[in-house]
């Protein structure tokens, strides 16, 4: 278990601003695109490779972001991932190994110097025996995706599928929490629809 915290200047309010920074973007004008990526897992995970597909069809909005930081700052996690189940669908993430994949349900981009900068986030899709059973990996029903893209149509990424939101009170920061080690993103190739 990883867990990796920043400094924010409000400890509610800021906390999502870290996840679900928006700024003045045009999100109903940008194109759609297809990301075809190589995850490579870390750490425990090391020596396991997945072809992945990121598929983007639209752009959070900024009602979009003051709906998820209200819902985070009212009832934690629980209600961040319930607002979450309800918005629609922003693309796709799906692993070529089978499976029908993971709506993304919050896609963003932030201002980068070199390129593009896309944050995803979706509510993780949990498996009927962490229902069942009740393991400690039902608590990180989150999943987040951030990817560099070059002007060349190439890019880096990282991926953390199980993680949970909680504010360190004493520290005034915010702690992303992941379950499972985070995946590295390479080959990133482009297509824009």
């Amino acid at each position: 278990m990883r867990t990796a915290s920043r400094p924010l200047g409000t400890v509610l309010t800021g906390c999502l601003i870290l996840l679900l920074t928006c700024f003045n973007t045009s999100a109903q004008t940008k194109g759609r695109m297809t990301i075809q990526a190589t995850a490579m897992g870390t750490s425990t995970q090391l020596g396991r490779i997945y072809d992945v597909n990121i598929y983007i069809q639209g752009y959070s909005t900024q009602d979009d972001r003051k709906t998820l930081i209200n819902a985070f700052n009212r009832k934690g996690q629980d209600g961040l991932v319930r607002e979450l189940q309800d918005m629609s669908s922003k693309g796709r993430v799906r692993f070529a190994s089978g499976g029908v994949g993971n709506d993304v349900k919050y896609i963003i981009e932030l201002p980068s110097k070199t390129g593009r900068r896309l944050r995803l986030v979706t509510d993780r899709w949990l498996q009927w025996a962490e229902l069942y059973y009740s393991p400690r990996s039902r608590e990180y029903d989150i999943g987040v995706i951030e990817l560099d893209l070059g002007p060349d149509g190439k890019g880096s990424g990282t991926l953390l599928p199980a993680c949970k939101l909680k504010v360190n009170k004493k520290k005034k920061e915010l702690e992303v929490e992941t379950y499972q080690n985070p995946w590295k993103l390479t080959n990133l190739r482009i297509t824009n629809d």
